[in-house]
């Protein structure tokens, strides 16, 4: 219970990664801000925030469900001020919903390319500034970003998703150099090989012999989360990369597929010197 009556945020928690996470801090003892655009349940897209609430309840947590554009700045500032209201304060921003989408420069669309920025890192940003000055006030806090290590060589077919989410890897990296006196940590988080999401079925990115499940990128959210500042803050992690730190050697638990090891994909991309 590392977490017993902290209170956690984390958008895109109706399905996926998101939702993995804000099980995972309900698990440990936290109360949770569920936060996603999903209310009534669509079969292109399971998971709604109320089950993910009503999961979260049934860890004994309190949860607040919480529909968000993340595109409207108006929404965004609500989600805040109703987090407040309710907990009374957030003392852990997981910044992880994400917009997906691949293609050469010339192929973008505008409404593409305002799409990823709006809810990647504008959005981050919105909703970081919106959190930190209780953080500052009260002397701690953790904002966490999903998001890469840059790395320019990946940047090929997919640049405007990928300067998205170096945007909010940057932005970590600000507020952690902000924040040093504050005892405000802050980082970015992503997983080595491609995660089990609705992005990854939908957009058809391999199968489950090449995907891991959630709860990977959660336990070593939940880790970070738990170290001191001085431990996780101003780094883009990588999820092997903190879990090896916390003694796990065996991800076989993580395949979706038991009998395969999904390969590094990802991060072959995000990092052609990874050696796993």
């Amino acid at each position: 219970m590392r977490f017993r009556d902290k209170v956690v945020l984390v958008t895109g928690s109706s399905r996926g990664i998101g939702k993995a996470i804000a099980l995972g801090f309900a698990r440990e003892g936290a109360d949770v801000v569920v936060a996603a655009k999903t209310v009534d349940p669509d079969p292109r897209l399971p998971g709604t925030i109320h089950e993910t609430a009503r999961e979260v309840e049934a860890h004994g947590r309190r949860a607040l469900a919480v529909p968000v554009d993340l595109r409207k700045e108006d929404q965004v500032e609500t989600l805040a001020a109703r987090a407040l209201e309710t907990f009374g304060r957030v003392d852990i921003l997981v910044n992880n919903a994400g917009a997906v989408h691949f293609g050469d420069v010339t192929h973008w669309s505008l409404k593409k390319f305002d799409l990823v920025m709006a809810v990647n890192v504008r959005a981050s940003f919105l909703l970081s500034r919106a959190l930190l000055p209780g953080m500052q006030e009260r002397g701690s806090g953790v904002v966490a970003m999903i998001a890469p290590p840059i790395h320019p060589a990946a940047a090929p077919g997919k640049a405007p998703y990928l300067a998205s989410k170096a945007g909010m890897t940057l932005l970590a990296m600000a507020i952690a150099g902000e924040n040093e006196d504050h005892g405000i940590a802050s980082f970015a988080l992503w997983p080595v090989t491609a995660v089990e999401t609705a992005a990854t079925i939908n957009l058809q990115l391999g199968d489950r012999s090449m995907w891991r499940r959630p709860e990977i990128v959660s336990d070593a959210m939940l880790a970070l989360c738990a170290r001191p500042v001085a431990l996780s803050s101003g780094r883009a992690w990588l999820d092997e990369e903190v879990l090896r730190e916390e003694g796990v050697t065996d991800f076989t638990p993580y395949r979706c597929d038991p009998a395969c090891e999904p390969p590094p994909i990802s991060i072959q991309a995000m990092d052609p010197d990874y050696k796993g």
